[in-house]
């Protein structure tokens, strides 16, 4: 089936690994998984040369918009700043949204339905067309941490931001011992811009989760 490829989007399978691949249920709380797509969006722009990012700024490199109507909304506001912003507001603004509009073009490109009432789930809830399709995310995160295969930026960012945010208990399921060690080496090995933007997404994500304690 060819939806089992993916649709080649960070922040779509950030999504699918952090929502049930069957019942759809998340397995984040909703600061934390919006924050999370936050930061996959803006990897999306990073990954596509339409951003740079640094410690103290994200810049516009590439103003052309995407092809991706979503990347190019983000890739927009961004345009219509007089300042530019550091990565860590830009992941507060978009975290507001980024769930239901990742959720929202997962099922344009036929990845999510809505919920049948008749199952038994509340009403609302987006759920995966194909629980196997939900899945692929998982296994590719599982092959980019393959020490024996070349590096693979999508799958190492993926699972970069998939820890970030909370997800790494869900992935050590599926992932061999010791796999910390090789997600660090990923990560190591990518971009400085992605790496920033990583380690960015982990702090937004420990600093909300603190606060809702508090």
């Amino acid at each position: 089936m060819a939806r089992l490829t993916g649709t080649g989007r960070l922040a779509d399978d950030l999504y699918l690994i952090a929502h049930h691949e069957v019942s759809g249920k998340p397995l984040l709380q909703p600061r934390a998984a919006g924050l999370g797509l936050a930061g996959a969006l803006l990897a999306e722009l990073l990954l596509s040369g339409r951003i740079q990012i640094g410690p103290d700024r994200v810049a516009v490199a590439d103003p052309a918009p995407p092809e991706d109507a979503l990347a190019g909304s983000v890739l927009g506001q961004m345009l219509g700043e007089a300042e530019p912003h550091d990565a860590a507001t830009w992941l507060l603004y978009l975290a507001r949204t980024a769930a239901a509009d990742v959720a929202g073009r997962l099922a344009q490109s036929g990845y999510l339905t809505r919920a049948s009432a008749r199952r038994g789930w509340r009403g609302g809830r987006w759920v995966p067309v194909d629980a196997e399709c939900a899945f692929v995310p998982v296994a590719r995160v599982k092959s980019a941490l393959d020490p024996s295969r070349e590096l693979n930026v999508h799958g190492a960012a993926l699972a970069g931001l998939a820890a970030a945010c909370g997800l790494g208990s869900r992935l050590a399921l599926y992932l061999p011992p010791k796999a910390d060690r090789a997600l660090s080496e990923a990560v190591r090995r990518l971009d400085p811009g992605l790496r920033e933007l990583i380690a960015r997404t982990q702090a937004a994500v420990d600093s909300a989760l603190l606060s809702h304690r508090v």
